[in-house]
């Protein structure tokens, strides 16, 4: 399923970069990049609470 999704989300870069240039490649790299970990933090994979805390 991965192999899919990074596919797709290639495709989508391609495009982006191809019809948007440098500028909407890169939103489309950012905001794909966020949604992925969202998408793991909803689903328990990835604790955004160590991203955000300060160590002492």
């Amino acid at each position: 399923m991965w192999a899919i999704v990074g596919l797709s989300f290639g495709t989508v870069l391609a495009l982006a970069g191809a019809f948007g240039g440098l500028g909407a490649f890169l939103l489309v790299l950012v905001l794909g990049a966020a949604g992925f970990m969202a998408g793991r933090a909803y689903e328990g994979e990835l604790d955004l609470a160590e991203l955000f805390t300060r160590r002492t």
